[in-house]
């Protein structure tokens, strides 16, 4: 027989066994591992629901449709709840709190089964020196640092046990410092292609992308040019351009016109970090930012934004010092602090910008202040008998720290008008924490525990801002798209099987600015990467979460 006439006849055989296959499908088809019988699933897409069953092997999705639950390992009822695909929160700072709790307990209650973190700062590249300073500035959670580029960190957190899957931007900011250091210095030529070349080879490694944080030191000091020499390494690789914009009050505008520039110059896509409008007097300003993004997506242009369910940001008390003062890290900002005449300074252009928002004392480093957790600033500087600036200065001198705090910033009404722009997504911007251990020994904004559930419960379900499928979509299938992440975001067959299984008239947020330690409820079944990880409501303890790599990962 000749090897053509050899080849023809094993097709038709693998054929007719391919045939005889699907004709026994029933009787002789592997169980599932998992099958979800009867629920309203939600695909991610934003379409209409469908009443289906889900049917998982390993770690992937493998039929939606009727799928038979005969000899399945584990069967969950659905009836009447909705199945979705895992959420992904576009901007986490469980950095820290993932080493010291990896079950991300206050995330995954929500339904996250992937946290993307690095806004503008990133867990690496580090260098000894930032080694250093990360060991010497670590809080409530102390740690070792035993890894030096970004993918060492995602790998170590795998490594060590998580719930949830995790992702990281590389900061522009990290990758600043470790050329320039912590000075408001401009690089030359030879130093910006060192900073372009830790990009390059944090991309390879699977970075999302670049993200920055440009009202922080360091990060503020880099000039848009910088920037956007950075993206174009990024963009090369299929990498995203995330940003904390220069401004958020009375430059919002202008801020939002420096990332479209960055956009369109680099060739990058670039996504807007927790879209607001900050202060009183710039909520006017929300709608001729919309406005010109909008206008900017008219053209082409591939310009997104994320946002978190609060009228309340949350930052450190220290953000409030001139840029300036900054220079050279934060123990250069507290010798600055302690000289008369360059502390008057920076109190003067303290108070000629206004510092008027109410703001909440979260966390402080020393156990002397820990007592002023959870009471407001303006309180504190009365008891004091100083006035605002004066009293925040003290405190950060004190504490020789940033002292995380709350701010009454925003308006409801913008919130609600950002929510219903189709290319916003979802974020939280805070950490994933437990009521339990070290997390207790601060207060936090409600956000680390309630920000997804309460989009569901409040936005949704009780104020009908949006529907239930485009919330869904936000979390899922539009964040997965602007990330270009590989087989997550979507309840499809053949993608992994991140999936959450939760009651659309219970999904609820507890966590208030008083109590903010208090879990969501109505999330019933998490699945990560096809393996149990809340069940009935409850943590099962395990830790199948694995780093998820960007696009351009390997890439030459």
């Amino acid at each position: 027989m000749t090897s053509g006439r050899r080849a023809i006849c094993s097709i038709l055989a693998a054929g007719a066994l391919a045939l005889t296959a699907c004709a026994g499908a029933p009787a002789t088809e592997e169980p599932f591992d998992v099958v979800i019988r009867g629920g309203s699933v939600y695909d991610g897409t934003g379409a209409s629901p469908r009443e289906a069953d889900v049917g998982i092997r390993g770690d992937r999705i493998v039929a939606i449709g009727k799928v038979p639950a005969t000899g399945a390992k584990r069967v969950i009822e659905a009836r009447g709840l909705a199945v979705a695909p895992g959420f992904i929160n576009m901007l986490s700072w469980s950095t820290e709190s993932l080493i010291a709790d990896g079950r991300s307990q206050g995330e995954v209650r929500q339904g996250v089964t992937l946290e993307v973190m690095g806004e503008g700062a990133s867990m690496g590249p580090l260098n000894d020196q930032m080694k250093r300073r990360m060991r010497q500035s670590q809080t409530d959670v102390k740690y070792e640092v035993e890894w030096t580029t970004l993918a060492e960190y995602l790998g170590w957190l795998e490594k060590r046990g998580i719930s949830t899957n995790v992702a990281s931007l590389v900061g522009a900011a990290t990758v600043r410092t470790h050329v320039l250091g912590l000075e408001d210095v401009q690089p030359t030529p030879a130093q910006l292609e060192a900073m372009r070349e830790l990009v390059r080879l944090e991309m390879r490694a699977g970075a999302m992308g670049v993200g920055t944080a440009l009202i922080y030191a360091p990060g503020t000091y880099a000039r848009t040019e910088e920037l956007i020499e950075l993206c174009k390494v990024a963009a090369s690789y299929g990498g995203l351009y995330t940003s904390h914009i220069r401004s958020e009050g009375s430059k919002l505008v202008e801020a939002v016109d420096e990332l479209i520039r960055i956009n369109r110059e680099s060739g990058i896509r670039a996504e807007i970090h927790h879209l607001k409008a900050s202060g009183k007097g710039n909520w006017r300003r929300m709608d001729e930012a919309i406005a010109h993004v909008e206008r900017a997506r008219a053209e082409g242009l591939q310009v997104t934004a994320n946002m978190y369910l609060y009228v309340a940001s949350s930052t450190g008390l220290s953000a409030r010092i001139p840029s300036w003062a900054h220079s050279g890290g934060a123990e250069a900002l507290y010798d600055r602090l302690k000289d008369p005449a360059t502390r008057a300074r920076i109190a003067a252009e303290m108070r000629a910008e206004g510092t008027s928002s109410p703001a909440l004392l979260a966390r402080f480093r020393t156990q002397e202040l820990k007592p002023l957790q959870g009471k407001m600033l303006e309180e504190v500087a009365r008891s004091r008998g100083k006035d605002v600036v004066d009293t925040t200065l003290d405190l950060i001198l004190e504490d020789r720290s940033r002292i995380s705090s709350v701010f009454f910033t925003m308006s409801e009404e913008n919130l609600v008008k950002q929510l219903k722009r189709p290319w916003v997504a979802i974020s939280s911007d805070g950490a994933s924490m437990a009521p339990e251990g070290a997390f207790l020994d601060s207060s936090t904004h409600p956000r680390a525990y309630g920000n997804f559930a309460r989009l569901l419960g409040k936005y949704v379900r009780e104020e009908k801002v949006i529907t239930l499928a485009d919330a869904i979509h936000r979390m899922t299938g539009l964040p997965a798209s602007n990330l270009r992440i590989d087989r997550r975001g979507l309840l499809k067959e053949g993608n992994f099987a991140d999936v959450v299984v939760f009651d659309p008239a219970t999904v609820a947020d507890r966590a208030t600015f008083d109590n903010p330690h208090q879990y969501a409820i109505g999330m019933k079944h998490v699945l990560v990467n096809g393996t149990a990880v809340i069940a009935d409501g409850e943590h099962t303890g395990a830790k199948p979460g694995r780093a998820v790599w960007g696009p351009g990962k390997g890439r030459p």
